[in-house]
C-alpha cells in the first residue's frame, strides 16, 4: 500500500473525533504488584471503558466524521466489537448501521448491536464469509463501506489511543497489542513506529500476522480458539502489513489457557472485567512470552469489555 497512515494522520483523527469519544485512563504500577516477578513498570491503557466497550469506536467515527455518509447508512462485517462500534457511531451521529457477523459472534455481542440500533445479519460461519456478504449488501444499498480494521481512516482513529498515552506519560519502551486484522496494531505502529519495540499478540489459532511473518506476504489461516470472536479475521490488513513491513514487530503466539489465566487475573486483581482478546498482553507476560528488561516501561492495551460477566469467576 503505497500511502500509509502515520502521525499527522492521527493528530487529524484525533481532533475529529475529540468530542465523540472517551479520553480512557491510563494506569501506571509496578508489575510486582500484579503478581509478576518482573521489574518493570506497566501502563494499562484502559481503552475497555471506551464508548460501545472498546477501541474500535476511535476508527468508526473517524470514518464517519471523514466522508459524507448516504441516505443507506453505513454497512460493516465484524465479530462483534467493530459492529458495536459502528452502531454506537451511527447512533450518536443517526446513521443507519446494518451488521454483518459470523455464527461464532458472542450472544453478548449481538446483545450490544441490537441495544444500539443496528441492523443485525447473520453471515456465514467466520468473519471471511460475514465480510463477504457485506460487500455483497453494499453493492445492492449502495451504503458507505466500514471495514473493521483496513481503512485508513478507521486505523488512524485507532493511533489516537497511542498519542492519548504519549501526552499522559511520554513515550513508553514498548507496547503490548492484541493483533486480529491488525486494526490497532497498524494504529500503534502509525504513531509510534520506529519509536518503540512493538510485540505483537495472537492467540494460537488465529495466527494471521504470524503465518504472514512466516510467509513473508499476507496469506489466510483457518481461525478459532477463545478470542476468534474478535481476533478471528483470516488474513491480516493491507495496512497494518505495510506498516509492520517499514517499521517491524515482534511476533508472539498465545495459548488459550494463558489467555485463560489472564482474563481470570485482571479480574481477580484488578477489578477489570474484560474480553479474552483484551489479556492477551498480560498473558504474554504472565507466560514468559515477552520478557521485559529491567526498568522497562511497557505499555498494555486493555483494548475491550464485551463479555458475558458470568464467565469470570472470582
Amino acid at each position: 500500500m503505497d500511502t500509509l497512515p502515520d502521525p499527522t494522520d492521527v493528530a487529524t483523527a484525533a481532533g475529529r473525533i475529540a468530542a465523540d469519544i472517551r479520553r480512557t485512563p491510563l494506569i501506571r504500577l509496578h508489575a510486582r504488584s500484579v503478581g509478576l516477578g518482573l521489574d518493570a513498570e506497566l501502563w494499562l491503557k484502559l481503552e475497555q471503558l471506551q464508548r460501545g466497550g472498546s477501541f474500535k469506536a476511535r476508527g468508526m467515527f473517524n470514518r464517519l466524521r471523514a466522508q459524507p455518509v448516504p441516505a443507506a447508512g453505513v454497512v460493516i462485517a465484524s465479530g462483534g466489537n467493530a459492529g458495536i462500534a459502528a452502531a454506537t457511531a451511527g447512533q450518536a451521529l443517526g446513521v443507519r448501521c446494518e451488521v454483518f457477523v459470523p455464527e461464532l459472534a458472542s450472544e453478548a455481542k449481538r446483545a450490544a448491536l441490537r441495544a444500539r440500533g443496528a441492523v443485525l445479519v447473520v453471515g456465514g460461519a467466520a468473519y471471511a464469509d460475514a465480510l463477504a456478504a457485506s460487500l455483497a449488501r453494499q453493492r445492492e444499498t449502495g451504503a458507505l463501506l466500514l471495514h473493521a480494521y483496513d481503512q485508513p481512516e478507521v486505523v488512524a482513529g485507532a493511533g489516537t489511543l497511542a498519542a492519548e498515552v504519549e501526552a499522559d506519560a511520554g513515550l513508553p519502551d514498548r507496547v503490548l497489542v492484541s493483533v486480529g486484522g491488525g486494526g490497532l496494531l497498524g494504529g500503534l505502529l502509525a504513531q509510534w513506529g520506529g519509536r518503540c519495540r512493538v510485540d505483537a499478540l495472537e492467540p494460537v489459532g488465529s495466527p494471521t500476522l504470524h503465518a504472514a511473518l512466516a510467509a513473508g506476504e499476507p496469506v489466510d489461516v483457518a481461525v478459532g480458539g477463545l478470542a476468534a470472536d474478535a481476533l478471528g479475521a483470516r488474513r491480516i490488513g493491507g495496512i497494518a502489513w505495510g506498516l509492520v513491513r517499514r517499521h517491524g514487530v515482534a511476533s508472539h503466539l498465545v495459548p488459550d489457557a494463558a489467555i485463560a489465566a489472564a482474563q481470570r487475573a485482571l479480574w481477580a486483581e484488578l477489578r477489570l472485567a474484560v474480553e479474552p482478546a483484551a489479556a492477551l498482553p498480560l498473558a504474554a507476560l504472565q507466560a514468559g512470552l515477552v520478557l521485559p528488561r529491567p526498568g522497562e516501561r511497557v505499555a498494555l492495551v486493555i483494548c475491550g469489555a464485551n463479555l458475558d460477566p458470568a464467565t469470570l469467576a472470582g
